[in-house]
């Protein structure tokens, strides 16, 4: 007989636990039995109460239950934004959105309104589009690392069916040449190229029952791509071409790579658009900026393949050891510098695989940089005094300099381009 009482005793009760049920473990997000056992009391306690709503008079009502269950979606939602955070494991942040879709469908079943839910479900997509780019920072640096910086060699028709199905490569001259022979790029360029599409289905994974529209993914995957190409593979790129200890041919296999890679950029846009069947041609259609990715990191490789040249000539001419007081010439150039025009020579010879322009500015900011260097040697201070021997000594060393720029070390040079670079020096 004491019904109302009763009421209020079970109210106020069933509010206590649902604040203890709605309490998470301190260390939730560790695993994902922690979230799924949170989940679970927050259902059936839901459940439960669904239940004595339809199965009793007036024990509690529709306004009661509506009431406790905004106090919950606002405590879950806090609880999964803080604990969601500290994860930096992609697989278990797209292991937790499976299991937070569950429970917003599955309430959503009972009649609770669950679009709070998928709305921070958006939140941490970028959260899980964050690990992922570290993930594959990590990725990119090793394939990078790993990578002979050498085309690779093909022996049989299998192992070149292979790569050719791995990157989308046509040559319609190397297919004709016999076995064995050698694509321009070196291993990293396929490597890389398909875990671009890897990182693509990941990102695609988490957009998977969303309730979003195809031009919604379409966006998404098109946006996290673009963080992976000018953010993450641009950064690991750099690094390789900074490094102390990078040679001119491994320079020369970035710029060949780079520029394979920017070409291949047209196929991930096709790749994106199979999988999300949104036509580029649709208003909103992100573009993939992968094209200035691996433009900026060949033009990184080409200066600092200038630089290497100068330093490496600058190494040379350290072993410069005039006499000016000589009474005699010597009967040939100087050693250091038939080695020096040596080593170009041969520098040269391995520049036949890059685009026709780095390889001409290459050569002639070498020689203008020889040009110039010689010249201060001629024109030191400490320089005195010079002997008419010492000056026809010189004098066979700047011919050797200009037979080398007549001799077309690069290809695609007019008239005696090359040898302008030495017109100064000659007059002196």
């Amino acid at each position: 007989g004491a019904r109302e009482t009763f009421e209020n005793y079970y109210r106020k009760q069933r509010r206590k636990q649902a604040r203890l049920v709605l309490q998470p473990p301190s260390n939730m997000h560790e695993t994902l039995d922690g979230y799924r056992k949170y989940f679970n009391q927050i259902v059936g306690f839901f459940v439960v109460e669904d239940h004595i709503l339809h199965t009793t008079q007036g024990l509690v009502n529709r306004a009661y239950i509506d009431e406790l269950w905004e106090m919950a979606l606002s405590k879950t939602i806090a609880a999964l934004r803080t604990h969601s955070s500290y994860c930096s494991d992609p697989s278990l942040v797209l292991d937790l959105k499976n299991l937070i879709v569950l429970f917003a469908d599955t309430l959503q079943g009972y009649g609770f309104p669950v679009n709070q839910l998928f709305d921070m479900l958006l939140e941490i997509q970028d959260q899980y589009s964050e690990t992922l780019l570290k993930k594959w920072s990590g990725v990119f640096r090793n394939i990078l690392d790993s990578d002979n910086y050498s085309p690779i060699p093909v022996t049989n028709e299998e192992v070149y069916k292979k790569i050719v199905g791995q990157f989308p490569f046509q040559d319609a001259e190397l297919e004709k040449q016999p076995f064995p022979k050698k694509f321009p790029f070196s291993e990293f360029v396929p490597k890389v190229y398909n875990q671009i599409k890897e990182f693509i289905y990941a990102c695609l994974k988490f957009s998977e029952d969303l309730h979003l529209s195809s031009t919604e993914v379409d966006d998404m995957i098109r946006k996290s791509t673009n963080l992976l190409l000018t953010r993450t593979l641009s950064n690991c790129l750099q690094n390789v071409i900074k490094r102390k200890n990078v040679g001119l041919t491994e320079l020369v296999q970035i710029i060949i790579n780079t520029t394979h890679l920017e070409k291949s950029c047209k196929f991930l846009e096709e790749f994106i658009t199979n999988i999300t069947n949104v036509l580029p041609e649709t208003v909103h259609t992100t573009k993939l900026y992968g094209t200035t990715t691996f433009k900026d990191a060949r033009h990184a490789a080409e200066e600092e393949i200038y630089t290497n040249l100068n330093q490496k000539i600058d190494q040379f001419l350290q072993l410069a050891d005039y006499d000016w007081m000589a009474m005699e010439p010597g009967s040939k150039a100087s050693d250091y510098l038939v080695d020096l025009i040596g080593f170009l020579r041969s520098t040269f010879a391995v520049f036949t695989h890059l685009p026709g322009k780095v390889a001409q500015t290459a050569c002639m900011s070498a020689c203008k940089h020889l040009s110039t260097s010689l010249m201060q040697l001629l024109l030191e201070a400490e320089v005195r005094q010079l002997t008419l021997g010492a000056l026809q000594q010189f004098n066979l060393d700047v011919e050797e300099c200009e037979q080398f720029a007549r001799s077309g070390p690069v290809p695609g040079f007019q008239g005696d381009t090359l040898q302008l670079a030495f017109i100064d020096l000659r007059q002196v």
